[in-house]
């Protein structure tokens, strides 16, 4: 019996959902990363200000794939439909597993934060790190536990929070601090090519830090008159994030500075404190946990729904795409993923490589997924209907995105290469286990 689900997400909460995806603790981090590959600050940005648009035209192109596939784990049957099920296994097989990965090292940074302001003296604090991140992760998964009304009211106030830490981020450009020292200029004149590799470089953590729009279609089959619901919520959502991401790198380097900002990795406690004084980096690291508990929600109430588009189409087993309970819960899916996610966290020391791998393989999910919209325009010809978003400016918008993701998956590829064959690697081995042993178990004679 086929469950019909409730159209619960309106535009608000799609829109909400959106910005815990994408609004992590990238912000709180990358920028110090982005600056040191910068040889000045028109680069830098001119890099955020690229990330944007490129963003914008992610955005837009997901809205009307979204549109046009209004279903529950969207981001799966994309590949199923467009390319091949095998495909649509291995992309989404590991980014499940880098999702995991992401999840437990926010966690862990998370942790982190808090207990720099709160600690138990007879616990070591490598411990008890581990014992908050995953308290952290069990606390949502009970929360998801009580159904998607529960679990995205409570991502509206952990959203809010993160928008809160960023509007408190920018009131000392209100305030009369004192500017950096002026730092002496060098006169080396950089080469194309040397741009071209700040760009390349600078874009892998803008785009990290302004991905996870792509998953709200994942939420498709469970929106609100999706064809409305879904293009707005991702424009509004963009919008907001890029207006808000400009105006917070604008305070860092009038508070900070450009060539302080290259070795400041503690971004936002650097700024509090530089303003208000020392409390204020303890009360920004709480706000900051809040803000890592918005990341670790969204991701327990997305990647359980990918899960899910898996076990209808057999992919996994059908047990993934079980509802249980009045609240309709998907207990094996939300279960896997939180289990996976806590073991991760006992070894997430080495979140920078699984940051990069991870990075790459999105990068690799974002140009196949987006390509898609080809192959669905060309199948719906010259259609004329009002349930389905048809982006402005096509086909340039999609190729932009495109394109730039394939720069950033080849930068990746040149600045770490054992990272990106690995990823590679894995992906291959994903596909041959759906082509040799999922496939033959699943196919049945016609």
């Amino acid at each position: 019996m086929t469950l019909k689900l409730q159209k619960k997400l309106n535009t608000f909460d799609l829109t909400m959902i959106m910005v815990s995806f994408v609004i992590g603790m990238g912000i709180f981090r990358t920028p110090s990363g982005v600056a040191a590959h910068s040889p000045n600050p028109l680069v830098f940005y001119a890099i955020w200000l690229a990330g944007g648009l490129v963003a914008l035209c992610g955005a837009l192109t997901y809205a009307e794939i979204g549109s046009r596939m209004p279903v529950t784990g969207g981001y799966y049957r994309i590949f199923s439909l467009a390319y091949h099920p095998s495909l649509a296994f291995g992309v989404n097989g590991i980014i499940l597993i880098a999702n995991a990965a992401n999840l437990a090292a926010v966690a862990l940074i998370g942790a982190e934060y808090l207990s720099g302001f709160w600690h138990i003296d007879t616990i070591p604090a490598k411990n008890f790190q581990l014992i908050l991140a995953i308290a952290s992760i069990l606390t949502f998964y009970f929360i998801n536990l009580a159904g998607l009304r529960v679990s995205s009211r409570m991502q509206n106030v952990l959203s809010s929070v993160k928008i809160l830490i960023i509007l408190l981020l920018l009131i000392p450009l209100f305030f009369s601090v004192s500017s950096p020292e002026p730092v002496e200029q060098t006169n080396h004149s950089a080469e194309l090519i040397d741009y071209i590799k700040a760009f390349g470089l600078g874009l892998v953590a803008v785009s990290f830090t302004y991905g996870g729009y792509q998953q709200t279609i994942n939420f498709g089959g469970e929106v609100q008159s999706p064809s409305k619901t879904i293009p707005r919520s991702i424009f509004f959502g963009i919008a907001l994030i890029v207006s808000l991401y400009m105006a917070i790198n604008y305070a860092y380097m009038e508070v900070i500075g450009f060539q302080q900002l290259k070795q400041t990795p503690n971004i936002a406690a650097t700024m509090a404190s530089h303003v208000f004084g020392e409390r204020a980096g303890q009360v920004l690291s709480v706000l900051l946990f809040l803000s890592v508990l918005g990341y670790v929600n969204g991701s327990l109430m997305n990647n359980p729904r990918v899960m899910q588009a898996m076990g209808e189409d057999k992919a996994l087993p059908a047990a993934f795409a079980v509802r249980t309970g009045n609240r309709n819960v998907l207990l094996l899916a939300l279960t896997v993923f939180t289990a996976l996610a806590i073991i991760v966290v006992f070894w997430a020391e080495t979140f920078d490589r699984i940051l990069s791998f991870s990075i790459f393989l999105d990068s690799l999910g974002m140009v196949l997924s987006a390509a898609t919209i080809f192959i669905f325009r060309k199948k719906a010809g010259k259609e004329h209907t009002t349930e389905v978003y048809r982006m402005k400016w096509y086909p340039m918008l999609p190729l932009i995105f495109i394109l730039t993701y394939t720069f950033v998956a080849i930068s990746i590829l040149i600045d770490t290469p054992t990272t990106a064959f690995t990823g590679l690697a894995i992906l291959a081995l994903f596909i041959l286990l759906y082509l040799f042993v999922i496939r033959p178990r699943t196919t049945k004679p016609i």
